[in-house]
């Protein structure tokens, strides 16, 4: 009897055990389950933390990256107020990209001097501050006909101006006739600003010209801790003096021959001789003649017709044929009463009969 009931009693056992045993393992998978899932969820914030951290650390990086740039952009701004992006686009074009002390090229190009008349006396009636905004003012309206011309203002000297033209896709004539449209552009210029100081009523203002076309040296010059950049040569002392020359022959634009003969100006522009000078510095004397294509239509005609008698009095005045030049100045100034540049040929011829002339003299006149 006992035997017959232990005798089951192992396969019981087993049964209980299996069970036990199947609960256990589903028990243990659902841990390891439960533990993997939560171990990847650690995994996956920490992931996101790490992203979280690494785009807040690429926003921080970027915006550094905005801000020097913007700094960049702001001092390359500035950077061009002081020198103009032409003169760093001309050393580009010449193979150099930085602009390194000393560095110097040779060029072809036109100079423009433009400067106040009687600044002196004008500047004397005003506060140091009313000259400040009134330069600022000028020189505001002097910028655009230059730019619109493919030029760039090099240097602002006192009341004066010194303007470059290097058309950098341009040729030597492009060059030439940029300068020229630049004068006249300047001329309209200040008629617009002279209405405005007439309606304001302030003293208006009237300005003289002086281009000249040729080699100069482009470079820069300076010290380790201040450098500029400019150009020298024979031909800005040219275009510096021709400018000087507007008031003593009573015109507002002097340009040289060699301008007007690279600028094929013949049947483009209205001009006339003024004289044959010869500047400080210089031996050989230049042919200097003066723009009218923005003067009265009335006087531009009265100095077109009397133009070839001026042309001829003064090969007569390099002959020191004085009768025959005086004679060709006084029809010139027949034509044209108001003529200033014959009455000044007329009283100069007077004062060169009374004076010893060199032998070699070749009719200029020293200025």
């Amino acid at each position: 009897m006992l035997e017959q009931v232990l005798q089951p009693l192992p396969l019981f056992l087993l049964v209980i055990i299996a069970l036990y045993t199947i609960v256990l393992i589903v028990l243990l998978r659902k841990t390891a389950r439960l533990t993997v899932s939560a171990s990847t969820s650690i995994e996956n914030a920490q992931q996101i933390e790490q992203q979280i951290a690494h785009q807040s650390q690429s926003e921080e990086a970027l915006q550094q990256y905005k801000d020097k740039a913007d700094e960049a952009m702001r001092l390359n701004q500035t950077f061009r107020k002081f020198v103009p992006k032409q003169f760093v686009d001309h050393f580009a074009k010449h193979g150099s990209e930085t602009l390194e002390l000393g560095r110097a090229d040779e060029d072809e190009l036109a100079i423009l001097f433009s400067d106040i008349r009687d600044f002196t006396s004008l500047s004397e009636q005003m506060s140091p501050q009313e000259l400040m905004n009134f330069l600022n003012s000028y020189f505001l309206r002097m910028n655009e006909p230059i730019h619109k011309n493919n030029g760039f203002i090099d240097k602002f000297i006192g009341d004066a101006v010194m303007a470059l033209f290097d058309n950098p896709t341009g040729t030597n004539t492009d060059k030439a006739q940029d300068a020229i449209r630049a004068a006249l552009d300047l001329r309209y210029a200040i008629d617009l600003y002279n209405q405005h100081r007439a309606n304001c009523d302030y003293p208006l203002v009237n300005i003289g010209i002086g281009i000249h076309f040729g080699p100069v040296i482009i470079g820069t010059v300076g010290s380790d801790d201040r450098m500029d950049t400019t150009v020298i040569g024979d031909s800005v002392n040219i275009a510096f003096r021709l400018e000087a020359l507007a008031p003593k022959y009573n015109t507002d634009i002097v340009i040289s021959a060699q301008t007007l003969h690279q600028a094929e100006a013949k049947g483009i522009f209205e001009y006339r001789l003024l004289d044959w000078v010869r500047v400080k510095g210089r031996k050989a004397s230049i042919e200097v003649y003066e723009i009218i294509d923005h003067q009265d239509t009335n006087v531009k005609q009265l100095k077109l017709s009397n133009a070839a008698l001026i042309e001829q009095g003064l090969d007569y005045r390099k002959q020191q044929n004085w009768q025959q030049a005086i004679t060709h100045f006084q029809q010139a100034l027949d034509i044209y009463p108001g003529d200033t540049l014959a009455i000044h040929h007329l009283e100069q011829c007077a004062r060169l009969q009374q004076s010893e002339l060199a032998e070699d003299w070749d009719g200029s006149i020293l200025l």
